[in-house]
């Protein structure tokens, strides 16, 4: 029993390993891309337009 104890807590801090390091991943880009507004906001460039639907053939 205590192999397989020790394998399952393995296996979960494996896991959670990848789970914190995807959430500081989301966290970085989010905040990179607020700061990036932000100073585009204060610079004056202009606002990116929103992608429109394409013309049918």
């Amino acid at each position: 029993m205590s192999m397989w104890l020790s394998a399952a807590n393995s296996a979960a801090g494996s896991a959670r390993g990848h789970a914190t390091r995807t959430a500081k991943r989301q966290v970085a880009a989010t905040q990179a891309e607020a700061t990036r507004q932000v100073l585009d906001f204060w610079m004056g460039k202009p606002a990116k337009k929103a992608a429109g639907k394409k013309p049918r053939k």
